[in-house]
C-alpha cells in the first residue's frame, strides 16, 4: 500500500509508533497535491509550511513528548473556517487578504491533537450553492470527470480526500455542503447533530443549520474526527447487519431520480437486504410540506445578518455591501433573488418566524415520532437526485426528459436532515455506468451520532468503496 492510500487512523498509528516519519508522509501527500493541481482543490497552499510542521512533529516524537491522536496528520480545511496562519477567504474576492487572529475552535482542537493544516480548500463562494464553481478562485473539478462539478459547497475538501491528497478533511454544511460533495466524489461525509461541534469562527448562513463536519474515505476516520472534537474516544460498538432496521421513505426521497442514481441505490439496498438488513417501507408523514415551510425561509432571512455579524465580529474590515459588490455573478444572482429584501424569493419576517417557531419544531417532532414508531436506526436514501453535472450548468438539470432546477436536484433530499438538525452520514454507493459516483445517506435520530457512525462502519463493509479516481 502506498502512503497516500493509508487511512488517517493507519497513518497516525504508524507515525506514533515511529514506523513512518511525519515528514515523509507529508511529502507523499504534497506530491499528490501537486499531481492533482489541475482539479483546483486549494485556494491557499504552502508546502514549506507543511514540511516545517511535519519536521516539528518528528522532533516532538524524538524528544519523547506527548503525541496526540492526530500526530503528524495533514488535514485540508475548507476556506470558510478561520485559521490563524492562512487567509480565510470564504471563496469571495473581498476577503482575499483576510487573516483571522485566531483559529476556529474546531481547528484549534485538531492542532491540539497533533494535526497539521495542509492548506485551505476551494469552495462555492460564501458557501452559497452546490457546484463549487468559484468565479474568483476558479472552478473545482470532479476527479472522476474534470468536466463536471464535485458538488458544493465544500467541493475542494471532497476532491482532496477523494484523490488521496489527504485521508481526512474539514468541510461545513448548512444545507448539504458536506454531503452533496461526498456523494459526488465517492467518499464518506458526516454532518453531526447540529451544535455537536462549535460553529464559531466559520462564515455562517444560519444560526440553526450551520455545522462543521468531516470528509474521509472511511467511517473509522470520520469517527476519529468526532472523537477529537468531542473527547469521546470510546470505540464504535460492533453492529450486526441482521439486527439493523433502515427506514425507506419513498414519497419524498425516491421520486423523480435520475435513472442511474435509482439503479445504483436499488443495487445498494439489495446488497444490504441480502446481508440481513431489514428495510422498513414507511413514509415520514407530511415531510415535503414541512420542509418546504421550514427550510428556505430560515436560510433566506438569516443569511445577510449572519454574514454581517461575522464580518464585524472577526474584524475583517469589510462591510456586507462591500463584500456583495465583489461577489461573482453566479452567486450574486442567486443571493439577490433569495436573501436580499425585495428579491423574487425573499420571505417576509412573518414567514421566517413561522418557519423557525412552528414549522421547524413540527418537523423535528415528526422525525422523533417516526423513529420511535418504526424502530429504525436510520432513514436511507440517495443523497442527490442526480450524479455530478457539467461545470457551467448552474441553473437546470434534465431528469427523465424533464428540466428541474439544479438547486432542487441537489437539495431536496438533504434539506430535511439539515432543517431538523439530525445527524447524516453519506457512504459511497457505487458508480454510474459512465463512472460518476453516487452516494447513499443515512439519517439518524438527533443525538445518536456515535451510533450512526457505528452503523455506517458496519454497512460500509457491505456496500464497499469505489476505485480511486485517476488524476
Amino acid at each position: 500500500m502506498t502512503l497516500r492510500e493509508l487511512s488517517a487512523s493507519e497513518a497516525v498509528a504508524q507515525m506514533r509508533r515511529g514506523d513512518l516519519k511525519a515528514e515523509d508522509y507529508a511529502a507523499a501527500l504534497l506530491a499528490r497535491c501537486a499531481a492533482g493541481k489541475h482539479l483546483n482543490a486549494f485556494i491557499s497552499f504552502s508546502p514549506d509550511q507543511v514540511k516545517e510542521a511535519a519536521r516539528a512533529a518528528d522532533q516532538r516524537r524524538a524528544a519523547g513528548a506527548f503525541l496526540g491522536p492526530l500526530h503528524g496528520l495533514p488535514i485540508p480545511i475548507k476556506d470558510s473556517v478561520n485559521t490563524r496562519d492562512y487567509p480565510t477567504t470564504s471563496g469571495t474576492a473581498a476577503l482575499r487578504s483576510f487573516r483571522p487572529k485566531d483559529d476556529a475552535p474546531v481547528v484549534r482542537a485538531l492542532r491540539d491533537a497533533g494535526a497539521i493544516v495542509l492548506g485551505k480548500t476551494n469552495l462555492q463562494e460564501l458557501s452559497f450553492g452546490y457546484t463549487s464553481t468559484n468565479l474568483t478562485f476558479g472552478a473545482v473539478k470532479n476527479p472522476y470527470d474534470p468536466t463536471r462539478i464535485p458538488g458544493g459547497s465544500s467541493g475542494g475538501t471532497a476532491v482532496a480526500v477523494a484523490t488521496r491528497m489527504a485521508p481526512l478533511g474539514v468541510a461545513e454544511d448548512t444545507c448539504g455542503s458536506i454531503r452533496v460533495p461526498a456523494a459526488m466524489c465517492g467518499i464518506a461525509g458526516f454532518r453531526p447533530t447540529t451544535f455537536r461541534y462549535s460553529p464559531r469562527g466559520v462564515m455562517p448562513l444560519t444560526s440553526v443549520f450551520d455545522t462543521i463536519g468531516p470528509h474521509a474515505r472511511t467511517v473509522a476516520d470520520l469517527a476519529l474526527f468526532d472523537s477529537v472534537i468531542t473527547g469521546d474516544f470510546n470505540p464504535l460498538r460492533p453492529v450486526a447487519p441482521t439486527g439493523v432496521r433502515l427506514g425507506i421513505s419513498r414519497a419524498h426521497y425516491f421520486a423523480d431520480l435520475d435513472p442511474e442514481v435509482a439503479r445504483v441505490i436499488d443495487e445498494t439496498l439489495r446488497k444490504l437486504g441480502d446481508a440481513g438488513v431489514t428495510l422498513v417501507e414507511a413514509d415520514v408523514p407530511d415531510l415535503t410540506r414541512l420542509v418546504d415551510a421550514a427550510n428556505q425561509p430560515i436560510i433566506q432571512h438569516e443569511a445577510v445578518p449572519m454574514i454581517t455579524r461575522y464580518l464585524e465580529e472577526f474584524e475583517t474590515g469589510i462591510t456586507f455591501d462591500q463584500l456583495f459588490a465583489m461577489v461573482g455573478e453566479n452567486v450574486e444572482r442567486s443571493m439577490r433573488a433569495r436573501v436580499l429584501p425585495g428579491g423574487q424569493q425573499w420571505v417576509p419576517r412573518e414567514a421566517y418566524e413561522a418557519a423557525r417557531n412552528l414549522h421547524r419544531p413540527a418537523l423535528q417532532e415528526t422525525f422523533r415520532a417516526y423513529f420511535c414508531s418504526t424502530g429504525v436506526a436510520a432513514i436511507a436514501y440517495p443523497t442527490a437526485l442526480v450524479p455530478a453535472t457539467p461545470i457551467g450548468q448552474d441553473e437546470e438539470v434534465e431528469i427523465r426528459g424533464q428540466k428541474v432546477p439544479l438547486r432542487f436536484a441537489m437539495s431536496r433530499n438533504i434539506a430535511p436532515g439539515s432543517c431538523a438538525g439530525i445527524p447524516g452520514l453519506v457512504l459511497a454507493a457505487g458508480l454510474t455506468r459512465d463512472g460518476r459516483p453516487v452516494g447513499i445517506e443515512l439519517d439518524g435520530p438527533v443525538g445518536t451520532d456515535r451510533d450512526l457512525l457505528a452503523l455506517g462502519q458496519a454497512l460500509e463493509a457491505i456496500v464497499g468503496r469505489p476505485p480511486a479516481p485517476r488524476i
